[in-house]
C-alpha cells in the first residue's frame, strides 16, 4: 500500500497534464462528428494522446484500415522500447498479465518517472499510472461534452501543457549531470532536423521520435562510457 501511495503521488502531476491535453482531443473529436462516449471509450481503451489524434482523422475516410495500422505502429513503436527498458526493472512478482498491464500504461511521462526509480514494483507502478489514466479519461468526456466552446488560442496553449510537463521531469536531472544535458541538447537538434529539412520532415513522427532517441542515446554512449565500476553499479541497481 506505501509504494501504491508513492506511486499515486507521483502521477497526480503527469494526471493534471494529460487532463488538459485530452480536453483538447475531447473537443477535437467532437468536431469532428465523434459522439462524446465514442470519444471516451477511445481514451478508455487507448492512452496515447499523438496515436489518438491520428485515429480519428483517419476513422473519418471508412476503409483505410492498413493507413490506420501503419500510422499507428510509426507514431507508437517507441513505447515498445520503453516497456522493454523498464521491464529490466521490475520486481519478481511483475510478471504475467501485470507484464501487459505495464506495456499498456507506458507514456513518455509514466516511463520517464517510473524509470528513476531503482527497483520497479507492482503497486507503485499501479499507482503511477492511475491518475493519469483518470485525468486522461475525464478530460476528454469533458472536452467532447463542451464541445467547441473555446477559441483556438486557448486550445493552443492547453496542448502545450504536456510538453511543458515533460520539461519538468526532465530539467532536473540535466541541471545534475552535464551529459544528460548534452544528450538532451543533441536529440532536440536532430528532432528540430526531422521536422523541418525538406526530405527529413516526411519521416513519420513515430520514427522520428525513436530515430531522435537512438541517435542521441547512442552519441551519449560513445561520449559519455560508463566505467567499469559504474556500469557494475547500475547493472546491481536494475536487478535491484
Amino acid at each position: 500500500m506505501k509504494d501504491y501511495k508513492k506511486g499515486l503521488k507521483a502521477g497526480i502531476p503527469i494526471g493534471l497534464g494529460y487532463f488538459s491535453v485530452s480536453f483538447t482531443f475531447g473537443i477535437m473529436a467532437h468536431s469532428m462528428g465523434f459522439y462524446w462516449w465514442q470519444a471516451t471509450l477511445i481514451s478508455i481503451l487507448v492512452v496515447t494522446s499523438a496515436g489518438q489524434f491520428q485515429a480519428i482523422k483517419t476513422m473519418l475516410y471508412p476503409g483505410q484500415y492498413l493507413e490506420m495500422i501503419i500510422s499507428q505502429l510509426t507514431i507508437n513503436i517507441r513505447y515498445s522500447f520503453m516497456s522493454i527498458s523498464l521491464g529490466q526493472k521490475t520486481e519478481e512478482k511483475f510478471k504475467g498479465i501485470y507484464k501487459w498491464l505495464l506495456g499498456f500504461f507506458v507514456t513518455d511521462e509514466i516511463f520517464a518517472v517510473a524509470v528513476m526509480e531503482k527497483e520497479v514494483t507492482r503497486a507503485f507502478f499501479a499507482g503511477l499510472a492511475t491518475i493519469p489514466w483518470i485525468g486522461w479519461t475525464i478530460g476528454t468526456m469533458i472536452g467532447a461534452l463542451l464541445g467547441n466552446v473555446l477559441p483556438e488560442s486557448v486550445l493552443s496553449a492547453l496542448g502545450l501543457a504536456i510538453y511543458s510537463m515533460f520539461v519538468a521531469i526532465v530539467i532536473p536531472d540535466v541541471k545534475k549531470y552535464k551529459s544528460v544535458a548534452i544528450v538532451v541538447i543533441i536529440a532536440a537538434f536532430i528532432s528540430i532536423l526531422l521536422t523541418y529539412v525538406p526530405v527529413l520532415k516526411s519521416i513519420p513522427k513515430g520514427f522520428a521520435v525513436s530515430i531522435a532517441a537512438i541517435i542521441s542515446a547512442g552519441i551519449g554512449a560513445m561520449l559519455f562510457p560508463l566505467k567499469a565500476e559504474e556500469e557494475a553499479e547500475v547493472k546491481e541497481e536494475t536487478r535491484g
